[in-house]
């Protein structure tokens, strides 16, 4: 018989937990004007821990009208480009003092292992927050020389200013929640924007937690709000509101397309990070250990809930049956368990509603004919687990192959040669990131120049730096977050031209 499994975060955080029931609008913690509040799971064991307040449309626009009165305000609108770098600087100095504690709220709430959430996610949003900082003393415009043909005589001098877009609206995946926040707010607060976050109801508290450490590092009211609620409702107003000037969103296509209409609509700048069904291939000059190493951490990594997940494996005909016995062997022994536990190699899912989709999916796979090699099945204990499946002998019609899963899926086929698998790659409408593992280098620079993806890697996947732009092509979105693309996508160029005689 199975047993509650006791997640002693939650006692240890339990005063904080609390804490975050409310939401975060002007710089002060705030009653929702509804009665409906949202339930907090513990993804290691099913339990409701705590209940977040629902925000409606009145909500909305009190978060938006905060935003908007901080963004027009002289204390915000006129401060100086170094103060915006020493209030980002003291931000991640705020977030590095309490990393262990982001880092265990981040696993109480999305089920990811604390280590890895220490690991990656905080050290990589502590890193960023530093690296933005920086930009907000370099943005610049142009001197430009001009023409005017149409005037025979004249001097004018032209010049272009970058301005801030005005209020955003962030709205953030389960994934990656406190990393995807910042990869919006930072920049945004660089350019002297100001936003209303909405997190993804599934995962919130460290979203919120953020709007204290915001406020902390002294910012003034309204510089960011944080509402937690349904998409259909808060996130719905939101991305309809009269006053927002830019939407960013990560996640689903299907809700980017949503929003996207509704930018248009609106006549407001967007910015969309969608899914993604990321190849990774093996040319025949890898060694199995490689291959299978590189493979297992491309697809398991958060538990395969990875907009970048290598879930597609195309690995040449020479090595294949080696690395999918490799790559099973790798799969059936990882370690499944709470992400408190220190020997946990794949946590939980985030709900029992995506728990059920992913082993849906290795059911469906099985029926369209791929050979389940090992895994896809949810586990005997209370939680939202499921072991990670390999499917072998797939192919690209298969809906598997076609199909974002986002859960530990792991799809191998064959290929003989460069073209056919750079065709078998680009079969899908896709195109986020890719990976490529050989030691040629005419084989890497032509698949890295043939395959369509935002992102390409060469003997590595999911490695990210600040500096490097991020996102897709095709259904994979619109726009790049990270490096200098990110600050541009928070400004407007304003041209002005000058007659000087």
């Amino acid at each position: 018989m199975s047993t509650i499994i006791e997640n002693p975060l939650i006692t240890k955080h339990q005063a904080l937990i609390k804490r975050l029931q409310k939401l975060f609008i002007a710089g002060q913690w705030q009653d929702s004007a509804g009665e409906e509040l949202i339930p907090v799971y513990d993804p290691s064991n099913g339990q409701v821990i705590s209940q977040l307040a629902s925000a409606n449309e009145i909500d909305v626009n009190k978060a938006v009208n905060s935003a908007r009165e901080c963004f027009v305000s002289p204390v915000w609108a006129k401060m100086k480009p170094t103060e915006r770098q020493r209030l980002l600087l003291r931000l991640a100095d705020l977030i590095e003092l309490h990393a262990d504690e982001l880092a265990e709220l981040e696993s109480i709430d999305n089920g990811k292992p604390v280590a890895a959430a220490r690991q990656a996610d905080l050290n990589g949003s502590i890193e960023f927050v530093r690296y933005m900082a920086g930009w907000a003393t370099k943005i610049s415009g142009e001197t430009l020389d001009v023409s005017v043909p149409r005037l025979k005589e004249g001097e004018f001098f032209a010049y272009t200013k970058p301005q801030p877009v005005g209020v955003v609206a962030a709205i953030v995946p389960w994934n990656f929640p406190l990393m995807m926040a910042l990869w919006k707010v930072a920049p945004a607060l660089a350019t002297g924007c100001t936003v209303v976050l909405k997190p993804a109801e599934q995962s919130s508290l460290t979203a919120l937690r953020l709007g204290e450490l915001v406020a902390e590092a002294g910012y003034p009211p309204g510089v960011l709000n944080v509402i937690t609620g349904y998409g259909r409702t808060a996130g719905n107003t939101l991305i309809h509101h009269p006053d927002i000037d830019k939407i960013t969103f990560t996640g689903s296509v299907p809700t980017g397309k949503l929003i996207g209409r509704a930018a248009v609509d609106g006549m407001k700048r967007f910015t969309l990070e969608l899914g993604g069904k990321s190849p990774m291939i093996v040319m025949p000059d890898i060694s199995v250990e490689q291959a299978v190493q590189g493979a297992a951490m491309g697809i398991f990594y958060n538990q395969g809930q990875v907009c970048t997940a290598a879930s597609r494996l195309y690995v040449h005909r020479s090595l294949y049956d080696d690395v999918v016995k490799g790559i099973a062997e790798f799969a059936a022994n990882m370690s499944i368990g709470p992400g408190f536990d220190v020997n946990t190699q794949l946590g939980p899912l985030i709900s029992e509603e995506q728990a059920e989709k992913v082993c849906e999916y290795v059911r469906l796979g099985q029926s369209e004919g791929a050979d389940l090699i090992t895994g896809g099945q949810r586990l005997d204990r209370p939680g939202y687990y499921v072991s990670p499946a390999v499917l072998a002998n797939a192919n690209n019609q298969m809906r598997v192959v076609q199909e974002e899963i986002f859960g530990p899926v792991l799809t191998v086929m064959p290929f003989d040669s460069t073209d056919e698998v750079i065709e078998l790659a680009n079969g899908t409408e896709y195109g986020l990131a890719a990976s490529v593992w050989t030691n040629n280098l005419i084989a890497a620079h032509q698949i890295t120049e043939s395959v369509k993806a935002g992102i390409s890697w060469v003997n590595c996947h999911n490695v990210l730096d600040p500096n490097l732009p991020f996102g897709g092509v095709g259904f994979s979105g619109i726009g790049r977050e990270l490096g200098s693309a990110s600050v541009n996508a928070y400004l407007e160029p304003r041209s002005v031209m000058m007659r000087l005689a």
